[in-house]
């Protein structure tokens, strides 16, 4: 655990022995900061599924640890940089030996909602050997103060389909997350239509009502479905059609929900988008989202881009999208995390251009101290 809370103070030289020659002296002053220390590579990090969290100067990101023969667990990270995101770590909850949430601890975001911290997740209780992943579901913790890395309660299990009154049989459920369309506050998650103990399942995108952070309170309704050309699996024998990793992006009164496609563990993966036909639209409605894409797919090297993140530079002026790509072309979970700057274009929707290749120089956010 490396968690330094405390503030360093600036070394004192002999300035005493210096006598009046410092006292009339010009005041030292630091270097300017070059070129190439106001800029940054890609990947920053290895880890997958990253959302990040700015709050009183840190930004905050959770990632699972899946370690064979140890419970899983969640850590919570702080960096003051947004370019190096795991800096601080914390390990802020590890799952039980039983029960539904044992092991698979997958895409834990961290959010500070109506000025509490939570932690949605899915996880689930081992599945066969041809179907490992079978009994994935929606989680929540919630931290117990006001420290986004101290402790958490496991506030159990989230209501993603089934009878609401016996939740005995809640929907396959992952990458859950919340946001408020008018005042009403709403999760939205990747999940399937019914349990199957079949492991290739097609995955969708679901919406509720929730009455507080760890509540779901009324039905969910399905608002995508991959049905387009550009979401359609790539391997028509073993591959999956997928809607997965939604995040709601807004500006200027536009909503758009970004999402994941095609096989997470090819390099085809890739993000569409969903727009808000208006303000005031049902987001439970299909029929009130218009779907786009590809908006953001392989090029340059980068295989695999998707489930992704949003984050403004420290000072507020700019848009990040952080995301996490696959380091080669072979078909597996082997990620890391990357980021870059985004644009908007003039009908209000993103640009996110094309993934920028390794090692090419980024300037760093706007108000990022440029020491590396």
């Amino acid at each position: 655990m490396n968690r330094t809370r405390g503030k360093v103070k600036p070394a004192r030289g002999a300035l005493l022995a210096l006598g009046t020659l410092a006292a009339c002296a010009p005041p030292a002053q630091a270097p300017a900061p070059t070129a190439a220390s106001c800029t940054f590579t890609n990947p920053v990090a290895r880890g997958a599924d990253p959302w990040l969290e700015f709050r009183d100067g840190y930004y905050y990101m959770a990632q699972s640890k899946n370690p064979e023969g140890q419970n899983s667990s969640i850590w919570v990270f702080r960096s003051r940089k947004l370019t190096d995101p795991m800096r601080d770590s914390v390990r802020v909850w590890t799952a039980p030996d039983s029960g539904w949430n044992q092991t698979h601890v997958w895409a834990p975001e961290i959010r500070d909602v109506d000025g509490r911290w939570y932690i949605y997740y899915a996880a689930g209780r081992p599945g066969p050997q041809d179907a490992p992943f079978i009994f994935q579901r929606a989680g929540v913790l919630r931290a117990t103060g006001g420290d986004p890395q101290g402790a958490y309660a496991d506030l159990g299990q989230l209501d993603t389909g089934g009878d609401i009154a016996t939740r005995a049989d809640d929907v396959w459920a992952i990458d859950f997350t919340v946001h408020r369309f008018g005042g009403q506050l709403y999760g939205i998650w990747s999940g399937w239509e019914n349990n199957t103990p079949l492991a290739r399942t097609p995955q969708y995108l679901y919406a509720a009502k929730m009455s507080d952070p760890a509540t779901i309170s009324g039905p969910r309704a399905q608002i995508s479905a991959p049905t387009e050309s550009w979401e359609r699996r790539v391997d028509p024998k073993d591959g999956l059609d997928l809607n997965e990793g939604p995040q709601v992006l807004e500006r200027n009164g536009q909503t758009f929900i970004l999402y994941s496609t095609r096989e997470s563990w090819t390099q085809a993966y890739r993000l569409g988008q969903l727009r808000l036909n208006s303000p005031t639209a049902d987001p439970m409605l299909p029929s009130s989202w218009t779907k786009s894409g590809p908006v953001f797919a392989a090029a340059n090297g980068v295989y695999g881009p998707g489930h992704n993140g949003f984050a403004r530079s420290p000072d507020g002026r700019e848009d990040w999208i952080v995301y996490h790509a696959k380091v080669d072309t072979l078909p597996n979970w082997n990620r890391v995390i990357r980021m870059q700057r985004f644009t908007w274009r003039p009908d209000g929707s993103p640009d996110f251009g094309e993934p920028v290749a390794s090692g090419v120089p980024l300037r760093v956010p706007s108000g990022e101290p440029c020491d590396r």
